[in-house]
């Protein structure tokens, strides 16, 4: 018998360590951080000694992110979009491919908001953690569509505010992944459709996500679990996660 104090309690297995990186579909992210640009060599004389990840190279006046850009908070190494793209003022779809590097076969995603044109507090959460199972461990091309997520608590914007949408994959080995979409507020009827061109469920054979609840207990033995799940994950995540999963597009 055993007994945690505080469990995070997962209906799945981990799977080796990995990496990986996400893509967002929609809306539109702040762009292409998936690269690395640097070396981890020792024999690189800009990979300076206590090095956190990020170095400017003095040569040719830019940053080098050797251990790759979505890694830095809170946006994946990517300024803020001069492009916005424009969200349904009472919240909307978010897509992500999250295949694109090995080591997805599971992971956590958070999915949070700042506030403004250029948020330095991202801690506003849209919705619950949440686990995705993807069908292999290496790269698969599948996509996660959530049609309705909704504005974080006791927010209230009006048509024509800014604001950033932070999603995080937690990868299986414990570090954080950081990508950011810069979105305005817009009226429901003046944002372009959102279809299954640009959000969608993949359910073939190859590239299938599922998902699973996470929740929390303060005792929980081997023969007989006692679980205590939070009232909000336990109703509205399942409700979206179960429209992710069996939305089709008309």
């Amino acid at each position: 018998m055993f007994r945690f104090t505080e469990l995070v309690f997962l209906v799945a297995g981990w799977a080796p360590l990995a990496w990986g990186h996400t893509v967002i579909v929609y809306p539109g992210w702040r762009g292409n951080n998936i690269h690395t640009n640097g070396t981890v060599s020792p024999t690189d004389n800009s990979i300076i000694p206590g090095s956190i990840g990020i170095n400017y190279i003095e040569e040719n006046k830019t940053y080098g992110f050797p251990y790759g850009m979505q890694w830095m908070y809170p946006c994946g190494g990517m300024p803020t979009s001069t492009n916005r793209t424009k969200w349904p003022i009472g919240g909307g779809a978010i897509s992500v491919q999250p295949g694109w590097f090995p080591g997805h076969s599971l992971a956590f995603f958070y999915i949070n908001m700042g506030y403004g044109n250029e948020p330095l507090n991202m801690s506003h959460s849209m919705l619950p953690v949440f686990q995705i199972t993807g069908p292999t461990n290496i790269q698969y091309p599948g996509s996660f569509c959530l049609p309705q997520v909704p504005l974080p608590a006791n927010y209230t914007p009006q048509i024509g505010d800014n604001a950033t949408i932070q999603i995080i994959e937690l990868a299986q080995h414990g570090a954080a992944l950081y990508n950011c979409a810069d979105i305005t507020f817009a009226d429901p009827k003046d944002v372009p459709e959102v279809n299954e061109t640009n959000c969608k469920n993949t359910t073939g054979p190859d590239d299938h996500i599922g998902f699973n609840f996470v929740f929390t207990t303060t005792s929980l033995s081997a023969a007989h679990p006692s679980l205590q799940f939070n009232p909000y994950a336990s109703i509205l995540l399942p409700l979206l996660l179960a429209m992710a999963t069996w939305l089709t597009w008309i």
